[in-house]
């Protein structure tokens, strides 16, 4: 077994369009070419719009922290995710994303981060307990950290494990929804008339509506709980009585649903990507993982003073973000005519933000493939920290919950390792990416007690 990481092979350096689409809709990844791990910037054509994939560091910058005004998110990549996220924050522009923002951003503030914690605890105990009917067995790690992470959401977001009813219920249909929709719509490539329909295939219709009958019969309860003055002071009472400092407005029960479907798409969907290929990582290299089960000896009581003392895990799961970063791509359309190195750019291209190239660009990174968590404490480490590693995007669109998985990452992480030693089982898994970055056949991994 080679001592990398594994790597999706990139596909010929020239396709047709008709075989890029076709290459693109079954994964984002291996249908990129190799050239893009050392470009500043690609062109790429369609007959119906042009494509360019940043990747210079300073254009990176003007788009995400310089000028995201005149970049605002591109229509095209959303049209597959609008049955279930609908006006979601995570779709939105201009004044309606900013008035939003202003509502959900202090939710997740320090303070309000440290008030989370017990949830967070406790749902990793929960992680630990489930595991232990695994022990001496084979486990699809990909679905226990799926359910662990979703735990965590219904916990903090509503005060309610994830055995709760209705929110078994909607991991169970976001299941069938992840497996039903494809990251592209045909919209994606083609531009469509806003009367015409986009063609999604039945069962994800059925699955976002039914994910968001869920979600409405959460926050409709609450409702009732906010007037009545029994609501518990979780994430969501906060967000839903946050009055926007500029209007005085709150969410409607409508706006709530839209936003709690973005929470539990990216607050699940990316957090249980990062875990999984992080315990696979740390099997694959069981020296990490022995490091980090002694530094997990700190986890003694729930405190969340003892997160500054899991710094190896930190690490380790920022490397985690790094090599699989959980949303390969972003991209942006610009408002205006543009000229990026030397090449006139036309008002409505799309900007290509590539955190999968980006974090794995040879001009840049030493040893770009490599797992090495020491990384973040050299020269290089910090000034790629700085200037090319964007998990979570960058600058006012930066997600809003980064700070919330870089504690639950590492909390569930140590949790898991104070208790388990863990080795990888059959062949490497091969990355791909659909809503995330996940493995093609599922990671497998065999658990031992320590």
């Amino acid at each position: 077994m080679s001592d990398l990481p594994p790597k999706p092979q990139s596909r010929a350096d020239r396709v047709s369009l008709r075989q890029y689409v076709r290459l693109f809709r079954q994964d984002i990844l291996s249908a990129q070419p190799a050239r893009l791990y050392k470009a500043w910037m690609a062109e790429f054509r369609t007959p119906f719009f042009r494509s360019y994939m940043v990747n210079q560091p300073a254009l990176v910058k003007t788009v995400l922290k310089e000028r995201p005004d005149d970049f605002p998110k591109s229509g095209r990549i959303s049209e597959g995710l609008r049955p279930l996220l609908g006006n979601s924050v995570f779709l939105t522009n201009g004044d309606v994303w900013k008035q939003q923002r202003r509502i959900i951003d202090p939710a997740f503030e320090g303070g309000r981060l440290k008030d989370t914690f017990p949830a967070m605890w406790a749902a990793s105990e929960a992680a630990v307990a489930r595991l232990e009917a695994s022990v001496g067995k084979t486990v699809e790690i990909e679905a226990e950290t799926s359910h662990a992470a979703a735990d965590v959401i219904f916990r903090t977001l509503f005060s309610i494990p994830i055995e709760h009813e209705i929110a078994g219920q909607v991991f169970a249909q976001f299941r069938d929804y992840q497996r039903s929709q494809p990251i592209l719509n045909i919209a994606a490539f083609v531009p469509l008339p806003r009367w015409m329909p986009r063609f999604f295939a039945s069962r994800t219709k059925e699955t976002a509506r039914a994910i968001r009958g869920l979600i409405r019969q959460l926050t409709e309860t609450r409702m009732v709980q906010i007037r009545a003055g029994t609501a518990p002071d979780d994430l969501a009472t906060k967000i839903m009585t946050t009055r926007d400092p500029e209007t005085g407005e709150t969410f409607s029960t409508s706006d709530m649903v839209d936003q709690v479907a973005i929470f539990f798409l990216a607050g699940h969907e990316t957090s249980a990507s990062a875990l999984a290929w992080a315990l696979y990582l740390l099997a694959r290299y069981p020296e990490w993982q022995d490091k980090l089960a002694e530094e997990a000896r700190a986890l003694e009581v729930c405190d969340f003073a003892v997160m500054s003392k899991l710094r190896l895990s930190r690490d380790v799961f920022r490397e985690t973000l790094r090599l699989y970063p959980p949303v390969p791509m972003m991209v942006r359309q610009n408002t205006c005519p543009e000229n990026f190195r030397e090449r006139d750019i036309k008002t409505g291209s799309q900007i290509v933000l590539s955190p999968w190239h980006l974090h794995r660009h040879e001009r840049l990174w030493d040893n770009p493939d490599g797992f090495d968590p020491t990384r973040w404490q050299t020269e290089n480490g910090k000034t790629c920290m700085r200037e090319a590693f964007m998990p979570f995007s960058a600058g006012p669109r930066v997600c809003t919950g980064a700070g919330f998985a870089m504690v639950e990452g590492p909390l569930i992480l140590s949790m898991l390792l104070k208790a388990y030693r863990i080795e990888p089982v059959g062949d490497p898994p091969v990355p791909v990416a659909h809503l995330t970055v996940r493995s093609k056949d599922g990671i497998r991994l065999k658990l031992t007690r320590r």
